[in-house]
């Protein structure tokens, strides 16, 4: 790994201040400052957007940005969900569902990494709408949090959208490195 791959620039940068907002945005909606947390966490989802333009559109990726910024959305997605899931917010089943998918896909990540030595992290598109999904239904019940509304009827259908999605999104890594796996093992 050169020094060019390692370096922080602005996208890298933009990606290590959403990590650090993780904290800080756990600790607001555990206090009840919904309205503060709700704008620290859309300031997070522009940034995770403005991240991925900036390092594009001025060929500013590095391996690192490759890692960093999947780590901060993971982290601050899945301290969102079980802290929303802790305070009553959003249902504990579709909490557990998102966690072990997350734990899942790690969990493989690193078992692949130590039995063949190459691992190479490119995310499926229906990951990438599962993330979404995501996004979508943590800042819902934040807004609705925030701004005192209650729609148990939208959170309801955000939660089986969002409960799909990872379903579909741990079954297409499951079934994607199980075939990778598959072409590296020797010939019997």
């Amino acid at each position: 790994m050169s020094s060019e791959d390692i370096r922080f620039n602005l996208p890298n940068l933009i990606s290590l201040a959403r990590l650090l907002s993780v904290p800080l945005t756990v600790w607001l909606i555990l206090n009840e400052f919904h309205q503060a947390a709700f704008w620290i966490f859309v300031a997070a989802c522009v940034s995770d957007a403005a991240d991925g333009y900036i390092a594009k559109r001025y060929n500013l990726q590095t391996e690192l940005g490759g890692f960093l910024d999947p780590i901060a959305d993971k982290a601050l997605l899945v301290s969102v969900f079980v802290t929303l899931g802790h305070e009553g917010l959003i249902d504990v089943w579709v909490v557990i569902l998102v966690v072990f998918r997350d734990a899942l896909i790690v969990c493989g990540a690193i078992l692949y990494h130590l039995l063949y030595q190459n691992l190479y992290i490119e995310p499926l598109l229906v990951s990438k709408i599962n993330t979404t999904a995501q996004f979508l239904m943590a800042g819902t019940v934040m807004s609705l949090a925030a701004f005192s509304l209650s729609s148990a009827l939208v959170i309801d259908m955000m939660g089986f959208l969002v409960a799909a999605t990872t379903l579909a999104s741990g079954t297409a890594y499951v079934i994607t490195w199980g075939r990778k796996a598959a072409e590296l093992e020797p010939g019997e």
